[in-house]
């Protein structure tokens, strides 16, 4: 049934948004040269590598020049792809991963597999179910994460000795309860926060 959903929801988001797809990719390649997706390896369900999809917010190359962790003033960050990450629709081509099984809907956030080896025994297991466009994780990190790593090259050890640890153990902790009311209880917040991040300041 979850497999069936994620098709479905995959189809209609890809098929309805197929403009807003073409106008964010005109965009991107206006704002920086280049390929206007981005594909970074991800570790997923029992440690299979595969590319998770987004709109590039960052300069051509950029995985070559710094650290996989992103920090809040990072130079590499593009003027749109600033834009793209705050309202979270970088993540759109997602559902490319969602349609294909890469991903479901509500799940862990799959890690660079060069974090994933640091894996304790215990923190494997969450290599057991497929990880999700959205997750309890992503509610509570996605803003605040850039803003809390400091900038320079201790980024990536400054997130897996202070970060990681807490959203595996959140993660592992809403997955030993978790229900189908739960997963729509999260995307619906995901909603609100993407309606918010949408949504003009009034300072």
């Amino acid at each position: 049934m979850r497999r069936l959903i994620d098709i479905v929801v995959a189809t209609i988001v890809l098929c309805t948004l197929s403009p807003v797809f073409v106008l964010l990719s005109l965009v991107v390649m206006l704002d920086s040269p280049g390929n206007p997706f981005y594909g970074g390896w991800r570790a997923g369900k029992d440690g299979r590598r595969f590319r998770m999809w987004k709109f590039r917010t960052m300069v051509k190359n950029a995985d070559q020049i710094g650290s996989s962790i992103t920090t809040r003033r990072d130079p590499r960050i593009t003027r749109f792809g600033a834009f793209l990450r705050k309202s979270k629709l970088d993540e759109l081509p997602q559902f490319f991963n969602l349609l294909v099984g890469d991903l479901t809907i509500v799940g862990p956030r799959p890690e660079d597999p060069g974090i994933t080896e640091q894996y304790t025994a215990a923190q494997r297991e969450i290599f057991k179910v497929k990880p999700g466009i959205t997750g309890p994780t992503q509610l509570k990190y996605t803003v605040i994460e850039a803003e809390i790593i400091p900038d320079g090259a201790e980024a990536q050890q400054y997130y897996i000795d202070h970060i990681l640890n807490q959203k595996l153990r959140l993660d592992l902790d809403y997955l030993s309860k978790r229900t189908m009311f739960s997963d729509l209880q999260v995307v619906m917040q995901t909603v609100l926060l993407m309606a918010r991040a949408l949504t003009p300041s009034q300072n």
